[in-house]
């Protein structure tokens, strides 16, 4: 990774491992690119020639010359069904959409999926050369299996690798690859509508439905309503003691949000900064995992929600904390979250309406997939904490396989640590473990960003966050 500022602490090469290999992985990325390029532009070739074949200009022009309809149709047929050419690429538009699934259906492969399926395959190949478990035996024959399209493999492979690692191991060894096994799944099933996320994934975007059904974004929504709401609550004795020793320091946010928990609390914290100015700063728990859907926006459905749009009941609760308590505008604010809370911090940076009522200098993320947001204030500080063998934050589909970077002015510190396995390695305890420790020099690295708010912490106020 080349954008923004990358540090990988605790992942050194073992000894008599030249410097080649990694150099083999950056080109196995960029023969990646270029065959992603190549099946995008396949597939876009494939619908302006299903469009023209059905334009009504097309139509027009056979009832004044039907010999050259005929014949440029039959050209078109034939570019768009040629088994050493485009294969069936026709897509777009209705008839295209037919013939597409029906193609789908019969498992014809284009020359576009062909394309894009080796495409992901350079780029899992890419991640095995940093990730040495995925090239082991077991694992190997997993994704070879998924690349191959071969679903029964799958599932046999699947099973013994849990049978030998566990289901978290496992989970935990594929992570580096999850999004392009799922998008090899749903590129290679007889199922047409799930194509698109696949699509959306090797063009390196967010994909807006699911990975199984094709299911739309929008569905989500629906499954996740409510204005938001936020009430004035009082912490309880552990709280309270840890909110005591609490600072203006990565490690101690991450100790308060651990503390807080993940059932629908969050805290608002005003400090009289060195400066003489008063500012805030806005502490977003995670997701809670105990069921899909609860009454707080810190559910799964929640987080699933967040991730694919910006205006959530995560974000709207947080913004009626800010009003509720009288947070002045034009205040200067902070926002550090973990996991789901990272994700909605950076869906209130993103948020016009939210950076101009508020000055928003800082948004730290832990374990949170922000890759594919933007903030609306391009000033707006932006500071990522990934733990490599975290499955969490790959889920924006910028992975250790993908090609995509964060912008130049982002800061994003990442590590590998002891703690392996997910969830474990999710935890914000993990987190702050890791940053305690000595051998992550990425404590100083972030408290240096945000001495700003160095200060006497004047108030801290937790608040009950609902979806209504």
């Amino acid at each position: 990774m080349t954008a923004g500022t990358v540090d990988i602490v605790g992942g050194q090469r073992p000894a008599g491992q030249h410097q080649h290999t990694e150099t083999d992985a950056e080109l196995l990325l960029a023969a990646s690119v270029l065959l992603a390029d190549a099946a995008l532009a396949a597939r876009r070739t494939g619908a302006e020639l299903t469009a023209a074949a059905g334009s009504w200009r097309v139509g027009l022009q056979a009832l004044r010359r039907p010999a050259w309809a005929f014949g440029t149709a039959l050209a078109a047929v034939r570019a768009l069904t040629n088994p050493s050419g485009l294969g069936i690429a026709a897509n777009g538009g209705m008839v295209g959409e037919t013939v597409r699934s029906l193609g789908a259906v019969a498992r014809r492969r284009p020359a576009a999926v062909a394309m894009a399926v080796d495409a992901f395959a350079l780029r899992i190949e890419a991640a095995a050369r940093e990730h040495p478990n995925l090239a082991a035996p077991l694992a190997k024959r997993l994704t070879d299996a998924v690349v191959a399209g071969r679903r029964i493999e799958v599932v046999r492979a699947a099973r013994d690798l849990v049978e030998l690692l566990g289901v978290t191991r496992t989970l935990t060894t594929i992570s580096p690859v999850i999004m392009e096994l799922l998008a090899l799944g749903g590129l290679l099933d007889e199922n047409p509508t799930n194509d698109s996320f696949a699509w959306v994934t090797l063009a390196g975007g967010v994909p807006t439905t699911d990975p199984l059904f094709g299911l739309p974004a929008g569905l989500i929504r629906h499954l996740n309503p409510g204005a938001g709401r936020a009430e004035r609550t009082e912490p309880d004795a552990m709280l309270s003691r840890v909110l005591a020793r609490s600072a203006n320091d990565i490690v101690r946010y991450i100790d308060d949000i651990s503390a807080l928990g993940n059932h629908g609390l969050a805290l608002l914290r005003r400090v009289a900064c060195a400066d003489g100015t008063e500012r805030y700063v806005v502490l977003l728990p995670g997701t809670s995992f105990g069921r899909l859907s609860n009454s707080t926006p810190q559910d799964l459905v929640g987080a699933f929600d967040a991730l694919l749009r910006t205006d959530t009941t995560y974000s709207r609760s947080a913004k009626q904390m800010l009003l509720r308590a009288g947070v002045p505008e034009g205040a200067e604010l902070m926002i550090v979250g973990h996991s789901l809370g990272g994700i909605t911090a950076m869906n209130l940076a993103s948020d016009l309406d939210f950076v101009s009522r508020y000055r928003l200098t800082h948004v730290v993320t832990v374990g949170s997939p922000i890759d594919t947001k933007r903030p609306a204030d391009p000033t707006t500080r932006v500071i990522s904490l990934v733990n490599q063998h975290d499955v969490i934050p790959g889920l924006d589909g910028r992975g250790p396989a993908s090609a995509n970077d964060i912008p130049e002015s982002w800061v994003e510190l990442s590590w590998l640590d002891e703690t392996y396995d997910y969830p474990l390695s999710h935890a914000p305890q993990a987190y702050a473990d890791t940053l305690r420790g000595g051998d992550v020099p990425h404590r100083a690295r972030v408290n240096e960003l945000i001495t700003r708010y160095d200060g006497e912490i004047v108030a801290n106020q937790p608040y009950l966050l609902r979806d209504k």
